[in-house]
């Protein structure tokens, strides 16, 4: 799993997923919305950290997660 860690977007509290804006395979740019959580009936959007592909959408529309979740992973594009 090594270097992939910072590639991962991690949940600050728990929450539930309102909007699922990217799928996996997709490339974003930094910046673009990949998804849309509600922790403590606040709406967070959950953006790109940098260009890449999604590799993985760890949650559907209406999941809840706990703390630490991975809630999306990129990896480089080209990979």
């Amino acid at each position: 799993r090594g270097g992939a860690a910072s590639d991962e977007l991690l949940a600050a509290m728990p929450g539930t997923v309102i909007a699922v804006d990217a799928e996996a395979g997709a490339a974003v740019a930094a910046g673009e919305t990949i998804m849309v959580i509600e922790s403590m009936k606040l709406e967070t959007t959950v953006a790109a950290p940098r260009d890449g592909v999604v590799a993985a959408i760890g949650f559907a529309p209406g999941g809840t997660f706990d703390k630490g979740a991975v809630l999306a992973r990129l990896e480089p594009e080209g990979d």
